[in-house]
């Protein structure tokens, strides 16, 4: 896709004088975990965001911050017309970061949760559409991430999951509200009850991507997508974005609640069991029976 460059400021806005009138514009700005890449010639108006935080882009407070930022950028810029949100061809986003989680007591759990599903809130509340550009991993958090946007599009290499239940835990950034409203109660309670990856064929036939290409299709088609947007008409893009978005009036109950039982799982002898079990002997190992 053809960009250029991004500028390094830090976020603010700036005034900007266009043919006798003048409106706010977003800087650019280069986020240590997110970088944002405006497009030019056919693909002016585009803005894509890509989660820069190797190894698997887990979802550090910094990077949910950065999101947050950008996102009230793309709502003060009448410029960009479509986002794409991509973590890279490797992983989109591995979920939250388990050591920092690990060391949470219930009082800072309510703090941090109520600060990732702020900043993924602001990210499902960007004015114009946002498509997921999705390759390898989407667990937890990063699953939860690409829920927000308005429209998924996967390779191949796709595996997608809410294993939060083996650390003895519930989605806590919108996953029991999210995914039930997107491929229906049973099948996220299947997919929350158990922790069990999705691979592509069965996330496009439930409905959880809309789309899976090939991996070196994957960047064409999605910039295919985003050009068509761009071109459309923003009020009305905007007007079916809010309507649609009204009609799911009971989100933000949905998500209060949420936070509180996933808040109150941190400090239960489970929640410890899982979190050790995790660091030492890696995902899916332990045995609550005991």
């Amino acid at each position: 896709m053809a960009a250029v460059a991004g500028c390094a400021y830090l976020l603010g806005l700036r005034k900007v004088r266009t043919r006798g009138r003048v409106r706010l514009m977003a800087f650019d700005f280069l986020g240590e975990h997110i970088t944002l890449e405006h497009g030019a010639g056919e693909d002016r108006g585009i803005l894509t965001v890509t989660i820069n935080r190797p190894p698997v882009n887990a979802l550090s407070r910094a990077l949910q911050e950065e999101l947050r930022r950008m996102a009230v950028a793309v709502n003060s810029d009448e410029d960009t017309r479509v986002v794409i949100i991509t973590g890279g061809p490797k992983v989109f986003a591995a979920g939250a970061d388990v050591k920092e989680m690990s060391q949470w007591g219930a009082e800072q759990a309510r703090e941090e949760t109520g600060g990732l599903q702020s900043a993924f809130t602001a990210v499902a509340d960007i004015r114009v559409p946002v498509i997921a550009q999705m390759s390898g991993y989407a667990l937890g958090g990063g699953l939860e991430l690409a829920m927000c946007a308005d429209i998924r599009i996967a390779d191949t290499t796709i595996k997608l999951g809410q294993p939060e239940i083996m650390l003895a835990l519930i989605p806590g950034a919108g996953g029991t509200q999210r995914l039930p409203r997107l491929i229906g109660p049973s099948r996220a309670k299947d997919l929350i009850f158990t922790g069990r990856q999705v691979r592509a064929e069965e996330a496009l036939a439930v409905g959880l991507v809309n789309e899976v290409v090939e991996p070196d299709a994957l960047p064409a088609r999605v910039a295919d997508l985003a050009r068509t947007l761009a071109r459309a008409s923003q009020p009305a893009l905007r007007a079916a974005k809010r309507a649609i978005h009204a009609a799911d009036a009971g989100l933000a109950a949905g998500l209060s609640e949420e936070r509180v039982e996933f808040t109150a799982l941190f400090g239960q002898p489970d929640t410890a069991r899982g979190f050790h079990s995790f660091l030492t002997d890696g995902p899916g190992k332990a045995d609550f029976r005991d």
